[in-house]
């Protein structure tokens, strides 16, 4: 069956590597057909009778809800039979390092995660009497090659300190594709997973490892109190929530058991592969 991946960027390359029949719709992206979700009228492609989607567009920053999943829904002429969405682990909001799963309630804190919760339900509601199941993927940090920071290791930023640091949440990219691919399954009962590594261990872990592995110098440390008077107000936000996310149902259910589950593991292959670009 034909996958739509809409919002192929960093994620969707990964997954139109692996999928035989994907067309992947984006605005800048090199082979994708373009879609502006904020602009666009129609689609410019024929959709096939029967097909899925993996839609990964972020909402517009600066407006209530997601506007754009809405005007991409209204643009199909016919529903998909399985529609993915990746969301955020964001919409469970600060927990103070306890643990949540897809049966906690949804406790976003910034407008990031409030409009991502409202895309879920909007989602939801649209699939209601359509014959579309729809998966929700709550996906956390992604990184992989590229996406590893080394570029605010070189310039010396500051980390936290390791016991001021929150616990850790993140998925490798190649890993998180596993997750789009599965979650298309028609065996895959519809509803909403958490995905991730399952490896705990803090940002401020994850930098000095990258450092390590890298052959750079570690980056410098700074207390919370520091930070606060320093770091960006989007960096603060991201610092004020602490969980951790429970992906049992994404082993369990999904299927997915992740190849990087050493998030150490994940960046030595993220590295390797940047020396081959």
């Amino acid at each position: 069956m034909s996958t739509l991946f809409v919002g192929a960027g960093y994620t969707g390359a990964r997954v139109v590597q692996r999928l035989p029949d994907v067309i992947a719709l984006g605005r800048s992206r090199s082979g994708t057909e373009r879609l502006d979700l904020d602009r666009d009228e129609r689609l410019q492609i024929e959709l096939p009778q029967e097909y899925t989607v993996i839609y990964s567009v972020p909402p517009a920053p600066d407006q209530p809800g997601d506007p754009r999943l809405g005007r991409f829904l209204a643009l199909l002429p016919q529903p998909p039979s399985r529609l993915v969405y990746l969301s955020t682990t964001g919409v469970y909001g600060n927990r103070d390092g306890e643990r949540v799963d897809e049966s906690s309630e949804p406790r976003p804190e910034s407008a990031r995660a409030e409009r991502r919760l409202a895309a879920e339900r909007m989602l939801a509601d649209w699939c209601t009497g359509r014959h579309t199941t729809a998966v929700v993927l709550r996906v956390p940090g992604i990184y992989g090659p590229g996406r590893l920071g080394t570029d605010h290791i070189r310039e010396a930023m500051p980390v936290l300190e390791e016991d001021d640091a929150n616990p850790g949440n993140r998925i490798h990219v190649d890993d998180l594709a596993t997750c789009c691919i599965a979650a298309l399954s028609p065996g895959v009962p519809d509803g909403i997973y958490n995905v991730g590594d399952g490896d705990h261990r803090s940002g401020t872990w994850f930098a000095n490892e990258v450092a390590r592995q890298a052959g750079l110098p570690p980056p410098p440390t700074i207390s919370l109190e520091e930070a606060r008077k320093t770091f960006s107000p989007m960096r603060l936000s991201f610092l004020r929530e602490s969980r951790i996310v429970d992906t049992t149902k994404m082993r369990e259910v999904l299927g997915v058991t992740p190849k990087y589950a050493d998030a150490a593991d994940g960046i030595a292959a993220s590295l390797a592969e940047e020396a081959t670009l």
